[in-house]
């Protein structure tokens, strides 16, 4: 007899955002593994046209709570839906802030199975009262996953044991051949995917163009992701001299996306904290790049470090050390054959076919 799971995630495609794409993929894959799925999620456009059009393309139900003006209305409808969906579910998956909230809310009245899926700034809050809510809420669920070690260790003093499932990718869909190559500026290309933002890191990589363009006079780095603070960024280049080797190309449509990624030399992710407690909990696009065969350069200290094989697939370094991030593209570039099949091979490692084997083993 079919399992019934419900997801109750705080995003969901087809609008961008990295819980909604792993909230995506753990309900695809679980419905290929004989589970009943249904996913209570926002409606973040809107028209709703969108969102219709891909809910209606899936092998599972999506039940939207539609958008409101007025957000604590959403808020109700939230948990209203949910309260309603744990009477016909064998186990609840949550996801995202709230998520976690309301979930554990409607537990009180239903006993069912629970995990939650911890990605990183959700449970690094910086106000005490939100830390407490969010500590409280998590002790209600049977099973903990975080999708690396760093935000695994973020929740650490629960003294609750905490299953790692990294993130993952399905590698079919970031395969593409060198006709597929665009036309990037500038060598070494340098390229970060992602929200223009300090937790995606992007100043600080215009922070190391003036000493890396000593040794690399014609670098470029090129940045891809909806241009957020990219105007903040641009200033500081021009002021460090560097607005020549700087291009924002704002949001891309996939296709565009693949080419420039193939050709890319490395991929950069300096992921840094910002003052609101928003950190990198994994780095899902250093994967679809490495599937591509692009080797990365990332930050220590966050969930990067889950993300690239140091040495392997990349190479870690402190943000902030020039002379690190240096010495790691030099050796990226002169071995830069070994290094795309050490790539393509990690991120082979990360298919959604093998993670899903990970989470199948916590549900019943």
């Amino acid at each position: 007899m079919k399992k019934n799971i419900l997801i109750v995630t705080s995003e969901f495609p087809p609008q961008p955002g990295g819980i909604g794409n792993h909230s995506y993929y753990l309900g695809l894959y679980l419905s290929k593994n004989d589970y009943t799925v249904s996913v209570i999620a926002d409606q973040r456009d809107v028209e709703n046209r969108e969102e219709r059009n891909f809910d209606a393309g899936l092998p599972f139900s999506v039940h939207r709570v539609s958008l409101k003006r007025i957000r604590p209305f959403m808020y109700v409808e939230r948990i209203v839906k949910t309260f309603q969906a744990f009477k016909h579910t064998d186990y609840v998956i949550a996801t995202g802030k709230f998520s976690l909230w309301n979930v554990a809310f409607c537990s009180l009245f239903f006993k069912r199975h629970k995990m939650a899926v911890i990605h990183g700034t959700e449970v690094n809050f910086k106000s005490a009262t939100l830390r407490k809510t969010i500590d409280l809420s998590l002790k209600r669920f049977d099973i903990i996953v975080a999708v690396s070690q760093y935000t695994k260790q973020l929740v650490a003093h629960l003294n609750r044991k905490v299953e790692v499932i990294p993130n993952g990718i399905e590698v079919s869909q970031w395969k593409a051949d060198e006709m597929s190559k665009g036309r990037l500026k500038g060598f070494p290309v340098l390229t970060t995917v992602g929200r223009v933002s300090s937790r995606k890191g992007q100043l600080q990589v215009i922070r190391l163009l003036p000493e890396l363009k000593k040794m690399y006079p014609k670098i470029h780095y090129h940045c891809i992701g909806i241009p957020t603070e990219a105007e903040a960024f641009l200033s500081q280049a021009k002021a460090l001299g560097v607005t020549e080797h700087v291009t924002f190309h704002g949001a891309v449509d996939d296709q565009t996306l693949k080419a420039s990624l193939l050709a890319t030399d490395v991929f950069v992710m300096l992921s840094t904290e910002s003052t609101t407690g928003d950190v990198e909990g994994f780095g899902i696009a250093i994967l679809e790049a490495n599937a591509l065969g692009i080797p990365s350069i990332g930050s220590k200290g966050c969930g990067i470090e889950d993300a690239i094989a140091d040495g392997g697939s990349g190479f870690l370094v402190d943000p902030q050390d020039v002379a690190d991030f240096r010495n790691s593209l030099n050796r990226l570039l002169d071995d830069a054959q070994k290094f795309k099949s050490q790539a393509k091979t990690w991120a082979e490692q990360h298919d959604w076919n093998q993670i899903i084997k990970q989470y199948l083993n916590h549900l019943p």
